[in-house]
C-alpha cells in the first residue's frame, strides 16, 4: 500500500476514536415508555436535616442576625426614626420651650403652601440646583475628556481640579468670601480689567444668588471631573478606534460615541447632584446667610432658619417634609425615565 493512501485511513481512525459517540435518539416507543415511568414514579423526598446540619444552619443565623443587627439598628435610630419624627412634628405647634408640641392638623402646610417667601425660596432652590447640577456636569465632562488626551501636567492639574472637593464648605466659604470682595479680592482685580466695578456679590440681592451658585458649582466641580476622567480612561478602546476609523473626531466623536458610552456615569452624577445640591447649607451660611432678605435662602437654608432662629418648629418639619418629598419624587423620576436612556451594556 502506498504512503498516500495511508495517511488518510490513519486520520479518519483517530477522528473516529477521538470524536464523541454519536447521541442515539429513543424512539417514539421508548419515549413515551419513560414519561410513563416517571409518571408512576412517586415524587421524591427531601431528606430530612440531619441534627448537625440544623443547628450549624441555626447557629449560622444566628450570627447574622447579631452581624446585622448593629447597623440596622444605627439606620432606624438615625435615619428613618428623624424622618418619621419629622413627618409628625409637621402636624403640630411648637417652639423647643413647651413641654409637648400641640397638635395643629394641615395648619403648618396651609401656612407653608400660602406664604409668597416660600414660594421665592423654592424659585432659588430650582434655579441653585439646576445651574450647580447642569453646570458641574458640562464642565465635568469637558475638563475630564481633556485630562484624558493626557496634556502636560495632566496630574497637577488632576489635582488641583479635585482639591476644592476635599475642603470643608466653611473654608470654600471664606476662600470665595475674600475672592468675591469688591475692594480687595480677586473679583475686582478682573472687573477692573475691563474697566468695571466690581459687583457687591454676597451684600446685595441681586448678586447673593449667583455668588453662592459659583462657590458650589467650583466645589463640585473637581468631583465629577474625576469621576468623568477616570470613566473616559477606562471606556473601550476598540469601539473609539473602530468608531475613529470611520472618520468620527472630534466633536463627532464626543457626542456619537463617548457621552453615549459614559451615560451610566452621567445618570449617576445627576441623581447624586441633585441631592447634594437641595442638602447645600454650609457654604450659604459662612457666605449670605440666606441674604440679604431671602434672595439667597434655598429651602435647606429656610428649615435651618425657621426651626432654629424663629424656633417655629411645625413650619420647619412641614418645609424639610416637603424637601423630603420632593427629593423623592426627582429621584424616583430620573430612575424611571432617565435610565431608559442609560447605556448599560459598556
Amino acid at each position: 500500500m502506498s504512503s498516500s493512501a495511508a495517511v488518510p485511513a490513519t486520520t479518519a481512525g483517530r477522528s473516529a476514536v477521538l470524536s464523541p459517540p454519536a447521541p442515539t435518539t429513543p424512539d417514539a416507543g421508548e419515549t413515551g415508555s419513560d414519561a410513563g415511568q416517571a409518571a408512576s414514579r412517586p415524587p421524591l423526598r427531601r431528606r430530612p436535616m440531619s441534627p448537625v446540619r440544623r443547628r450549624r444552619t441555626i447557629r449560622e443565623g444566628l450570627l447574622f442576625c447579631l452581624l446585622i443587627l448593629p447597623n440596622l439598628a444605627a439606620i432606624l435610630v438615625f435615619s428613618y426614626w428623624p424622618a418619621i419624627y419629622n413627618i409628625v412634628l409637621s402636624f403640630m405647634d411648637w417652639d423647643l420651650v413647651a413641654p409637648m408640641p400641640e397638635w395643629v392638623g394641615l395648619e403648618n402646610y396651609i401656612d407653608l403652601f400660602t406664604d409668597p417667601e416660600f414660594w421665592s425660596v423654592m424659585l432659588n432652590t430650582l434655579v441653585f440646583t439646576t445651574v450647580t447640577v447642569v453646570g458641574s456636569l458640562v464642565g465635568g465632562v469637558l475638563l475630564g475628556t481633556l485630562l484624558a488626551t493626557k496634556v502636560p501636567f495632566t496630574g497637577m492639574v488632576r489635582t488641583f481640579a479635585f482639591a476644592p472637593h476635599m475642603l470643608p464648605g466653611a473654608a470654600v466659604g471664606m476662600l470665595w468670601l475674600f475672592m468675591f470682595d469688591p475692594s480687595f479680592g480677586l473679583s475686582r482685580f478682573l472687573f477692573n480689567l475691563v474697566g468695571m466695578d466690581s459687583p457687591q456679590w454676597t451684600t446685595t440681592s441681586d448678586w447673593s444668588l449667583a455668588a453662592v451658585t459659583v462657590a458650589y458649582l467650583w466645589q463640585r466641580l473637581g468631583f465629577v471631573t474625576v469621576i468623568y476622567y477616570t470613566a473616559i480612561l477606562d471606556l473601550p478602546k476598540d469601539i473609539l478606534e473602530a468608531a475613529s476609523l470611520d472618520g468620527a473626531h472630534g466633536v463627532k466623536m464626543l457626542r456619537h460615541m463617548v457621552l453615549p458610552l459614559l451615560s451610566p456615569i452621567t445618570f449617576f452624577l445627576s441623581v447624586t447632584g441633585v441631592i447634594a445640591a437641595a442638602q447645600a447649607f454650609d457654604l450659604i451660611s459662612i457666605l449670605t446667610n440666606g441674604g440679604p432678605g431671602i434672595s439667597s435662602s434655598t429651602l435647606s437654608w429656610m428649615i435651618y432658619e425657621e426651626a432654629f432662629q424663629k424656633f417655629d418648629i411645625g413650619k420647619a418639619s412641614s418645609a424639610a417634609t416637603v424637601l423630603l418629598v420632593l427629593l423623592l419624587v426627582l429621584t424616583f423620576m430620573q430612575v424611571r425615565f432617565g435610565e431608559k436612556k442609560v447605556n448599560y451594556a459598556s
